[in-house]
């Protein structure tokens, strides 16, 4: 039986990713790490949350930033790597988490206790639920997915060996229209409990 349980969880845009990593970390007992949460921790270390939302999983701006060593001078990378010294540091610390992308599943890879998860959708069904939480048109919505999974991406593939989203990457790849976020979240929890009971 595992002490600690480390899940990282990568999603697109509209597939309920997050909804699905709530019920799991509420089920389980454990922290989750999203956006906001994380944006508390780095602010603690100074800096503000403005720049760390516009920071926040945004791909390098390669024309502006420079690299001297390990120092950068590029706010994005700065942030990033104070994201992953924060998250290998609780993950030393023996704390057990779920933290929604920020390229954790490679951060912490080769961690005994870690499963990386992967939440993909049907694009329909993503357009809509885009539509319906934003009240964008279905162009617009169509567009934002666009926009945020690139985003991803692109962040992604600059820190990571991995491809983000490559099914291969991850040790479990989920399309949540299949079971909806309740029957996923559940698929996944009695997955989970299964890997925290082996040695």
């Amino acid at each position: 039986m595992k002490n600690q349980i480390i899940i990282t969880l990568g999603r697109e845009h509209g597939s309920g990713g997050h909804y699905i990593a709530d019920m799991i970390a509420q089920e389980l007992g454990i922290k989750l790490y999203d956006k906001d949460s994380i944006e508390k921790e780095i602010v603690s270390e100074g800096y503000s949350g403005e720049m760390i939302r516009k920071m926040d999983e945004k791909p390098v701006n390669f024309f502006a930033s420079r690299r001297i060593g390990k120092y950068s001078n590029s706010l994005e990378v700065n942030v990033a790597e104070k994201t992953f010294a924060m998250l290998r540091d609780k993950a030393a610390n023996g704390e057990s988490f779920l933290i929604i992308g920020r390229c954790s599943d490679q951060v912490l890879k080769g961690n005994p206790n870690m499963l990386s998860i992967f939440i993909c959708g049907n694009q329909q069904a993503k357009v809509g639920r885009v539509m319906e939480k934003k009240g964008l048109s279905a162009e617009e919505a169509i567009e934002e997915i666009k926009e945020v999974d690139r985003s991803r991406k692109s962040y992604h593939n600059y820190y990571c060996e991995t491809k983000w989203g490559d099914a291969r990457g991850y040790d479990m790849t989920v399309k949540s229209d299949v079971l909806g976020f309740e029957g996923t979240a559940k698929m996944l929890i009695a997955y989970i409990r299964s890997f925290m009971e082996q040695d």
